[in-house]
């Protein structure tokens, strides 16, 4: 009998270098999503230049002046100022900021927890899918929203605070899909012959399982990540997210709603740049998803 390794086909990898280049280039949301996104993230980094005034200064004799395109607006303050004279596009530009640190903070935090318990659940099954399994369960019998609102009320909010509550309560979705993803490749024949070879589970996890539900984790990640940022804004208009001064586009919204009749722009400057980050994540996670997904065989 030869004594060579055993070695079985794998499936169909995902792709890589000019296939997967080519791939992407071909998603046509996976461009539009990433080039919105990459605008966002330049507006993000270049906050201090690009804004023209600080965004903290407040000057109560300019309160509400409206947008250029109005009558009574000027290019000094392109898009107005707050109701405590501050400049409103220097303040949206900052906005950028916050939102995406508290999406990608989340998405880490949330994404690191939900996985890891995932990979083990699927791999090992037994008493430790059960244990991952209940706690789903108890999770998901808890309202993200209601349990954030009371926590952040209990011990305070603060930017740093909302980032930890989110990314305690959004593991749940990586867990389910990691759990699922890795259940369908433990049975594949090729992790059968990476143990048969004497690899370690920690090797085959990382080296096998990972990289072949990596697709599962990226599409995750990006509707977790719109979600965190929804999330905030809902606390930040509730009063128990993001505090004054720092500029979250949430707290913008809630600090204009007793103006939304005189001042409309207010809320619809914020809103608007809201909602086009979220279309903007979703989008290139669909993409990602599409680009990343190993190729059919038909």
């Amino acid at each position: 009998m030869s004594d060579a390794p055993l070695t079985l086909p794998r499936p169909a990898a995902l792709p890589q270098g000019k296939t997967l280049l080519r791939r992407m280039l071909s998603q046509t949301t996976l461009m539009i999503g990433l080039g919105l996104l990459a605008c966002f993230i330049a507006i993000a980094v270049l906050a201090p230049l690009l804004a023209p005034h600080d965004p903290y200064v407040q000057n109560l004799t300019a309160r509400n002046i409206p947008p250029f395109w109005y009558d009574k607006g000027n290019w000094a303050h392109p898009l107005g100022t707050d109701p405590l004279g501050r400049d409103y596009l220097s303040r949206l530009l900052y906005g950028a900021r916050i939102s995406l640190l508290i999406g990608i903070s989340v998405v880490i935090l949330s994404g690191l927890i939900g996985a890891t318990m995932g990979l083990l659940a699927g791999y090992f099954g037994g008493r430790i899918d059960l244990a991952v399994t209940f706690m789903v369960t108890t999770r998901l019998a808890m309202p993200v929203i209601l349990v954030a609102l009371a926590v952040v009320a209990i011990i305070g909010s603060s930017l740093w605070v909302v980032i930890l509550v989110l990314g305690l309560l959004k593991w749940d979705r990586f867990a389910v899909v990691m759990r699922s993803a890795t259940q369908q490749v433990r049975s594949l024949d090729y992790i059968a012959a990476a143990q048969a070879s004497g690899a370690s589970t920690l090797r085959i996890i990382l080296k096998e399982v990972l990289p072949n539900v990596m697709p599962h984790l990226i599409v995750v990640a990006t509707l977790e990540a719109a979600s965190a940022i929804l999330l905030e804004a809902a606390l930040s208009f509730l009063g128990l997210g993001v505090q004054p001064p720092l500029p979250s586009w949430g707290l913008m919204i809630s600090e204009a709603k007793a103006y939304m009749f005189f001042g409309f722009w207010l809320i619809a400057l914020p809103g608007s740049a809201l909602a086009l980050l979220i279309f903007a994540i979703n989008l290139a996670g669909d993409g990602l998803r599409d680009a990343l997904s190993p190729p059919r065989n038909v």
